[in-house]
């Protein structure tokens, strides 16, 4: 309760200085419908205290969406309340309990406090919970019906969004991320920030529109940086740069494993009291991403070809891309399917990183320096490969935490994979070392510093497996004389076909 009154005596300060005073609530998450195991209370690291100005502080040094926020209320003059801003890493659906715990006490708070001229709204879009497809739509929906009606709203979302056309309804505008790698989270954030800040001051009458074309947008194709995505992205950064009654364009890819009502990509714009500018430019922008759909074809190699491939290469590194064990989607981080080809295949200089806390466990009771002979990986879930063995020395222990101070996926800085082992597995030379990465805790391999913070250079291996999709790009590219995706099984794989929908709306291009 003291970090709550720190809050309300922040809000009765800030109204004093005659600027308009801005909440933040946001309960983030990408939610697998396919992955059994639920989102829970303790995942959100629930309940959640919010100290403002050290939440606000840190915020600032990083370059995700509140990162935004707080620049643009520096901009436009704002005052910004912390209320809730909590966020899982992807997992299966949230649980009932958690959303009605959270989204409760965000209403209480906002409630409570004396008095807001708005709300910033901080979520991801694809957050299934299991008494609510669209997790985000319900969310906006009790906040505008727990505030006055003139106050606005204003929503970010990430990228991979599946947006519902009755989220607008509910707020005064909503953007997604143009960008994927995401490195436009804080752009998008001071977005936010402008529209909010000249909505309340009477300067714009914000009015919006959305267009769902009836398709999947494989995730294999959702690298904004090239064809077929790039010029629909170059469109929408056009229409907000020549017109001035255009405040925002969307284009978002959507998510593929949410089993929900309206999956997949959305084109969305939002103008300044012009609603069939709206209309015409968000249905010509979904036209735009329709007339792509035969561009769309997988043709992936699975993980024994991947291995083949990466070894015959003249150029290092290569980059595997362990696209059915996408963390950042919600899969396990502990499939096994290119390790135990890589040892099969007797590649050299490989790095592996695999999420397995009794793994880890094991590796410090042996110590630095100690032998290692263990089943590692598969043993979250029957999807993503059988426990592989591994025998070797443990090379190094670590706390996990590093810092990654540029603009990566997600504009995160501070990150924690918990106590970490490297492992020198079997096969290993001194220049060519086989390396095994054993971490507590899931992490998406957004940053080279997860690797380098362990001890492990990416430049002098040959094989890097990278557990993501488009996300690790950013990270990955520069230093990556080639990166491979992989059609991998698991709760992330790339074809469709390997999951059964029962929510989605037919026909959609992609699943038929």
């Amino acid at each position: 309760m003291k970090a709550i009154a720190l809050v309300w005596c922040a809000v009765a300060l800030y109204a004093q200085t005659g600027r308009p005073v801005i909440g933040i609530a946001g309960m983030s998450h990408e939610s697998d419908s396919f992955n059994p195991a639920k989102t829970t209370l303790a995942d959100f690291n629930w309940p959640q205290t919010i100290d403002p100005r050290k939440f606000l502080d840190e915020a600032s040094r990083a370059s995700t969406t509140v990162s935004g926020y707080v620049e643009g209320a520096r901009l436009h003059s704002l005052e910004l309340v912390p209320v809730v801003a909590v966020g899982a890493t992807p997992k299966g659906p949230v649980t009932a309990e958690a959303f009605e715990t959270i989204s409760k006490e965000m209403i209480r708070r906002l409630k409570a406090a004396p008095k807001l001229d708005g709300v910033l709204m901080p979520l991801h879009g694809a957050m299934v919970v299991e008494t609510h497809p669209h997790g985000d739509e319900e969310l906006v929906r009790r906040v505008r019906a727990a505030l006055p009606p003139s106050i606005p709203i204003v929503v970010t979302h990430d990228f991979h969004a599946n947006v519902s056309p009755d989220t607008l309804k509910h707020c005064t505008a909503l953007i997604t991320y143009k960008e994927n790698p995401h490195i436009d989270p804080k752009e998008r954030g001071i977005q936010a920030a402008r529209i909010l800040a000249e909505t309340v001051r009477g300067k714009v009458k914000p009015v919006q529109a959305i267009e769902k074309p009836p398709m999947i947008y494989n995730i294999v194709y959702q690298y904004t940086r090239r064809e077929p995505l790039l010029p629909i992205v170059e469109e929408s950064k056009r229409l907000e740069r020549e017109n001035p009654k255009i405040l925002a364009v969307s284009v978002s890819g959507g998510y593929q494993y949410a089993d929900v009502p309206f999956m997949g990509p959305s084109a969305i714009v939002v103008a300044d009291n012009d609603p069939e500018l709206a209309r015409r430019e968000a249905k010509r922008l979904s036209e735009m991403l329709w007339a792509t759909r035969d561009r769309l074809v997988l043709n992936l190699p699975d993980a024994a070809a991947a291995v083949r491939q990466a070894m015959a290469e003249t150029k290092f590194p290569v980059a595997l891309i362990d696209m059915g064990d996408n963390i950042g989607g919600g899969s396990a981080g502990d499939s096994t399917f290119l390790l135990d080809e890589l040892i099969k295949q007797k590649a050299l200089g490989w790095v592996v990183t695999l999420a397995d806390p009794a793994a880890v466990q094991y590796a410090a009771k042996q110590r630095i320096g100690g032998a290692f002979d263990l089943e590692v990986g598969g043993k979250t879930d029957e999807y993503h490969g059988k426990p592989v063995r591994v025998r070797g020395r443990v090379k190094s222990l670590h706390s996990g935490q590093y810092i990654e101070t540029e603009v990566r996926h997600g504009g995160g800085r501070y990150h924690d994979l918990g106590l970490s082992a490297v492992i020198e597995a079997e096969g290993s030379t001194r220049d060519l070392q086989n390396i095994l990465l054993l971490t507590t805790r899931r992490s998406s391999p957004n940053s080279l510093h997860q690797l380098i913070s362990c001890g492990i250079y990416p430049t002098r291996q040959r094989i890097l497996t990278v557990k993501g999709a488009i996300a690790p790009r950013a990270a990955y590219e520069p230093i990556a004389a080639k990166l491979i995706g992989v059609d991998t099984p698991g709760l992330t794989a790339v074809n469709p076909k390997r999951f059964t929908y029962t929510r989605v709306r037919r026909p959609l291009f992609g699943l038929e």
